[in-house]
């Protein structure tokens, strides 16, 4: 079997085989360190497979649907925090959690289930600049007297998403035939630095998870609910759609940026328990998003 379809095809196995290494060894937490590097090469090899064409062909009535469906999330969130009756700190955390730009791992996720990547990739630049402004708001909105800094989201989103992205379309619109002759090997490139990164980000909150082992149940199961509602609203305002558009706004809207909501509950200088719902659905979307990937991609 070659080495890329050894990735592609065991990509879940390989992220829960990362998750345990993360809580087993919380020295991995330096892999985080490279983690803009690590989030431009897994960014900028997914986007070696897109054109300028493709672009120009997204559905703008189903982009706006999946931005809607994003601005529904952080409602859901706080929903299901006040039904679970989660404590002031926990569910500021599902709100910012679900308020954050798409997972940068989005676009990766809708290559390897045969969606459609320059959608997913569309959606997570236009949410992340709309994020400057809709994350205070909604989180002033829905829980009042906190102020969560937005500049984390600009740098990563400019750095790790938007120049590596216009180098990858430029580099494949100058060069296509010698970019596309390695078409094969991007997409499990970038399923690589996915694990890498999952890995890193557990290893950097293993002690939040191990210390608050208590709360892990009831935030567990608002994270699993959060996750599916995300999928199923993703499906439902795109139904109309193509199978790529539906795959793209499945994930799109399903998959949150648990990284950064983590990093930004601290920024804020919230308790370190209120990045507990983000670390937790790191392993769970993570987990779901690769076992979707493989189910579309296998599915007729």
């Amino acid at each position: 079997m070659p080495v890329t379809d050894l990735i592609e095809d065991y990509l879940l196995v390989w992220i829960l085989l990362s998750v345990g290494l993360g809580i087993a060894l919380p020295q991995l937490a330096v892999v985080t360190r490279a983690s803009t590097a690590i989030l431009a090469v897994m960014i900028g090899s997914i986007s070696l497979t897109l054109s300028v064409d493709q672009f120009r062909q997204i559905d703008r009535r189903t982009l706006g649907l999946v931005l809607a469906g994003h601005v529904a999330m952080p409602f859901l969130a706080f929903g299901i925090a006040w039904a679970l009756g989660l404590s002031p700190a926990l569910t500021v955390g599902f709100v910012v959690l679900g308020a954050v730009t798409p997972e940068l791992v989005t676009p990766v996720m809708t290559e390897l289930a045969e969606g459609d990547t320059a959608l997913s990739t569309t959606a997570l630049v236009v949410i992340g600049v709309g994020s400057v402004g809709f994350i205070p708001a909604v989180v002033a909105l829905l829980i009042g007297g906190i102020a969560v800094p937005t500049q984390p989201i600009v740098e990563q989103l400019i750095v790790a998403v938007v120049a590596p992205m216009l180098v990858a379309v430029g580099a494949r619109a100058i060069q296509p035939d010698r970019v596309g002759a390695y078409d094969a090997y991007y997409p499990a490139v970038s399923a690589t630095m996915v694990v890498l990164i999952i890995g890193g980000v557990t290893a950097a909150n293993a002690t939040v998870i191990r210390s608050n082992l208590s709360l892990l149940a009831g935030v567990g199961v608002g994270v699993i609910v959060l996750n599916g509602l995300g999928y199923g609203l993703g499906y439902l305002l795109s139904w109309r759609g193509t199978r790529a558009t539906r795959i793209a706004s499945v994930l799109s809207i399903g998959m949150r940026d648990f990284a950064v909501a983590a990093a930004l509950v601290i920024a804020a200088g919230l308790p370190t328990i209120a990045s507990l719902p983000a670390v937790a659905f790191g392993v769970v979307e993570m987990a779901t998003s690769a076992g979707l990937a493989r189910w579309f991609s296998t599915a007729e």
